[in-house]
């Protein structure tokens, strides 16, 4: 067991310290003679990024410095991905014991030492919305980050990032999978009902408010923190992203908005968004899918890997999630199928994993694309992003380097010695006796369905 301890501190602080190097950022970088990606503005050939104090400063042929030149000739440079569902980094996803849950914050429970934040970085993803998880019709608050491996967990988070609110609709908040504790809503007309009534609520305890800020009355209302999420969606301060899969869930709560003055952001993974399409557009909300992923509960089983055509077909702002620490470092895989499947051209495929997600979370200002102006949020691909045979050979965040892959070489080589001379010097260790097993890590197909129960809530 101390051993194991060992090799585990062990593990964290080369991880730590390599970070903290790759990190250390000049006031200047040139990457010369890419082919860059710029999901905006077309394909570049032999182009130059000037970065400077983190930005985007110029892009061009001929470019010249005094900083750090890297030359990524025969190379592809595309803006880095931005993940619209995730779970990572979170020592609890789900609140269960209640129906609604708005007074959480996933802020207080972010792991900047989760190692799938690194393993995140080395498939080129650089920001997430980490979202509560589906236990509840009204869940918990949102996160946007950007992966800042080896810094402290106040730098990951956006700033400037409109801040969210995770509902859920379908099986998960009916909590009906195996040994779930007996709660309301049962049913989904029960948890249409609980959305319904918290909104009636917030209308409710906003008028009280204003009635108190406009005189009327002399006594302060009781301050409520789990209704002023609630006003906030309806004063346009605070977006809905909205776990669901059938067609006709997600289209009863695009009339419940509706009905109450204001709209969905994002209908998170909508699977059957495809059906409803023209009524997604018309209402204004945005989709964030799998591709691909289905059949592995009930409600997944009519999507079709032409959803993202449709609804992009239809005009609907279109992301491509992971919901899974694994799915996350092969999305730019996913956004290839959409160009297999319907034909979406190359940028606007890109877009799915870079853009528009950027524009879901609200921070296409800064990041997204690779634009003068922008952060220099950027990956560097060995190949063109959507072959099979690609890989990152670094990635960028606002400049700095939090994955590079001949670094990543050296740590592990350094890693395995560092092992070897542990188990050599092991006192307690017999002659002939194996080494204990390293303990191995749970991963989960859908961390947004996670629980806690035995099968990982995932039906």
């Amino acid at each position: 067991m101390k051993k194991i301890t060992a090799l585990f501190l062990l593990q964290i602080l080369i991880l730590s310290s390599v970070s903290m190097v790759l990190a250390q950022s000049s006031s200047e970088v040139l990457i010369k003679n890419a082919t860059i990606l710029t999901a905006a503005k077309g394909t570049l050939l032999n182009s130059d990024i000037l970065i400077s104090n983190g930005k985007i400063v110029k892009i061009g042929k001929g470019l010249t410095t005094t900083g750090r030149t890297i030359d990524a000739t025969g190379k592809f440079v595309s803006p880095g991905i931005i993940d619209a569902h995730s779970h990572t980094m979170q020592d609890a996803t789900n609140e269960v014991a209640f129906k609604v849950t708005s007074m959480t914050r996933i802020r207080d429970v972010l792991n900047p030492s989760e190692i799938g934040v690194y393993r995140a970085l080395a498939g080129g993803v650089t920001a997430a919305n980490l979202l509560h998880g589906s236990a509840n019709p009204i869940g918990g608050l949102n996160s946007v980050v950007k992966f800042k491996w080896g810094k402290p967990v106040e730098d990951f988070v956006v700033a400037d990032a409109p801040p969210g609110i995770k509902f859920a609709l379908g099986e998960n908040p009916k909590r009906q999978n195996p040994g779930a504790p007996a709660r309301y809503p049962r049913t989904r007309m029960g948890t249409m009902e609980v959305i319904r009534e918290m909104f009636v609520k917030a209308r409710d305890y906003k008028q009280t408010w204003d009635d108190y800020r406009a005189g009327k009355n002399k006594v302060p209302p009781r301050r409520d923190i789990e209704i002023e999420p609630i006003v906030e969606i309806l004063e346009g301060k605070r977006d809905v992203h909205c776990h669901g899969y059938r067609s006709d869930e997600h289209l009863n709560l695009l009339r419940l908005a509706e009905e109450f003055g204001f709209r969905i952001k994002v209908l998170q993974h909508a699977l059957e968004a495809y059906k409803i399409a023209p009524e997604i557009a018309k209402h204004g909300a945005m989709a964030s899918i799998f591709v691909d992923s289905w059949s592995y509960k009930l409600e997944a089983y009519d999507t079709i890997p032409y959803n993202a055509y449709i609804l992009w077909k239809n005009g609907v702002n279109v992301s491509i999630n992971s919901d899974s620490d694994e799915r996350m470092r092969r999305l730019n895989l996913d956004a290839a199928k959409v160009m297999r499947y319907g034909g979406v051209p190359e940028q606007d495929s890109l877009q799915m994993i870079t853009l528009n997600p950027a524009k879901q979370l609200g921070i296409d200002k800064r990041t997204g694309s690779v634009e003068v102006g922008k952060d220099a949020d950027l990956v560097i691909w060995n190949a063109h992003p959507f072959s099979a045979y690609s890989k990152v050979e670094m990635t960028m965040i606002e400049g700095e380097v939090y994955f590079d892959i001949a670094t990543d070489k050296e740590m592990r080589a350094k890693m395995a010695k560092e092992r070897q001379d542990l188990e050599k010097a092991e006192p307690n260790r017999g002659s002939g006796t194996a080494p204990p097993p390293i303990p191995k890590e749970r991963r989960k197909a859908h961390h947004d369905d996670a629980d806690g129960h035995k099968d990982g809530g995932k039906n």
